[in-house]
């Protein structure tokens, strides 16, 4: 969220304090445009935060005046980016898909928002998508322009849109491939909240430190049995609650949750 000086040599910038991880993107002179080397970093830092149980939340946000300008096509075009000739993506593709950002952004239980910062496009706008929570500064705008380049939403972004905001706006976002700007970004669903651009580092750390506050096992569980919800019918879905409730129940965070309650006081729970 702050002016970080430019190198692809630390494209990603990874930071924990407390139990919030921050994932910075940090190529700002490209405006935060993906390179090879940032998937991987981004793939690795997501991982290494899902698997640190201190870690109850991730912001995502990007350096300078940009949040991701999506793939880099400077790069590309000279034969060293994502889908270049040179690169081990190359021939159009994107390698492996399960070790890609946007996968790994929707199969995991840690919350992560999205602090955006400037300009989400393209790859960084599905990023963006693929977050749980989008704070969105009031400068910054979405560009869902795939269609004026001659591409689809490519990771993510089509099976987003129609669930966020239905199937006839998701037709509208994407086949006009209109700028959105915070305003209209915020009555359309696709953000949470609009905040002025000097309060949204703040403001990205209030909600992650609140959630982080909270039972970590349970808010994990819930975002798993939002992701199932989305495929299954109401009875098996309500099979798999009951079960998760059950598991919660023997735990000491649910104890810690009843006691807090019953002596008034916060509670401090410890993920166990």
């Amino acid at each position: 969220m702050t002016d970080t000086a430019a190198s692809d040599d630390t494209p990603c910038l990874y930071d924990v304090e407390g139990h919030v991880a921050t994932l910075t993107l940090n190529r700002p002179h490209r405006r935060n445009a993906i390179s090879v080397r940032m998937l991987t970093l981004i793939t690795e830092h997501l991982t290494t935060a899902e698997r640190d149980r201190g870690v109850r939340c991730v912001v995502l946000t990007g350096a300078g005046k940009g949040f991701c300008s999506g793939l880099d096509l400077q790069d590309a075009a000279a034969g060293t980016g994502i889908g270049g000739s040179g690169s081990d993506m190359g021939g159009g593709g994107l390698g492996n898909t399960r070790d890609l950002p946007t996968v790994v952004l929707h199969e995991m239980d840690t919350p992560v928002i999205a602090a955006i910062n400037g300009a989400a496009a393209g790859y960084g706008l599905d990023l963006a998508l693929g977050c749980d929570l989008r704070l969105l500064a009031s400068s910054a705008k979405l560009l869902p322009g795939f269609a004026k380049r001659g591409v689809v939403p490519e990771s993510g972004g089509t099976w987003y849109l129609p669930r966020l905001v239905g199937w006839a706006k998701a037709c509208e976002i994407g086949f006009l491939g209109r700028d959105l700007d915070a305003e209209e970004s915020a009555r359309l669903g696709l953000v949470n909240l609009v905040v002025p651009d000097a309060d949204l580092p703040a403001t990205a750390r209030e909600w992650a430190d609140e959630i982080a506050a909270n039972a970590p096992l349970a808010v994990q569980s819930m975002k798993r049995l939002y992701r199932h919800g989305l495929t299954e019918d109401f009875s098996s879905h309500t099979h798999h609650v009951l079960l998760q409730v059950v598991q919660l129940f023997g735990t000491k965070d649910f104890a810690e949750g009843i006691g807090s309650f019953l002596e008034k006081r916060p509670p401090t729970f410890q993920g166990r």
